[in-house]
């Protein structure tokens, strides 16, 4: 397999990344090609697409290696105690470390670097491998009567986001926007539930600071990474 792109964005640690693509769709980001594929023509006609595919490979910090595969995970929506086949879920732990996430595309510039496609949603972290790009096809691709198995019954889980006083203020509109969004998708471990304890996420520069008690998260510190 080769590396053909990469992302760039401001998700630089695995801790908050969204779940799953489409959640956040206010965190931007960018694809930007390997010099060996910076050809304008590969990209033309894609500008009639709204949306496309990506296929990426996980870090090595983030998945396990082929030959240490097991056929049973715990998925985190589930508490982190129940197993399910690895096949019926999204985990980085399996046989090839692939990933595939759908994504809107918001712009596709020119640039030294070549075509650049940006993209909101994206559920990968800064400097990720792109293995491959297609267009997403709402005739074929979009089946609005599938079952979604166990994560239908956590489509909801979202948290209320509370900034303290004089935190929010101090940020650019479009991080207290999207860091709001990412943490609302409550980027804690399914299995962690102490009201007390202070979690850390970064994002954009900064180190987030924040406790949950049941479905309010309440952020209480902010400061440059």
């Amino acid at each position: 397999m080769k590396r053909i792109a990469h992302i760039e964005n401001d998700m630089s640690d695995k801790f908050g990344i969204p779940r799953q693509s489409g959640l956040v769709c206010d965190v931007i980001s960018t694809i930007v090609f390997e010099p060996k594929y910076r050809n304008a023509d590969a990209v033309k006609g894609l500008e009639d697409f709204s949306h496309i595919w990506i296929i990426w490979e996980f870090d090595t910090d983030t998945g396990k290696t082929s030959e240490e595969w097991s056929p049973m995970v715990r998925p985190p929506r589930l508490g982190g105690n129940t197993r399910v086949g690895v096949f019926a879920t999204r985990s980085p732990n399996r046989p090839n470390p692939l990933g595939l996430s759908c994504v809107k595309i918001t712009e596709i510039t020119s640039s030294e670097r070549g075509p650049l496609i940006r993209v909101a949603g994206a559920d990968l972290k800064n400097g990720t491998s792109i293995l491959d790009i297609k267009p997403y096809l709402p005739y074929t691709d979009s089946h609005p009567e599938a079952s979604g198995g166990f994560a239908d019954d956590h489509l909801n889980d979202t948290l209320n986001v509370i900034w303290s006083k004089d935190i929010s203020p101090s940020l650019p509109d479009d991080i207290y926007k999207a860091a709001s969004e990412l943490l609302s998708q409550d980027p804690r471990p399914s299995y962690q539930n102490d009201p007390g304890r202070i979690y850390g996420m970064k994002y954009a520069g900064y180190d987030i600071r924040f406790k949950v008690d049941d479905k309010t998260l309440t952020v209480t510190e902010v400061e440059p990474a």
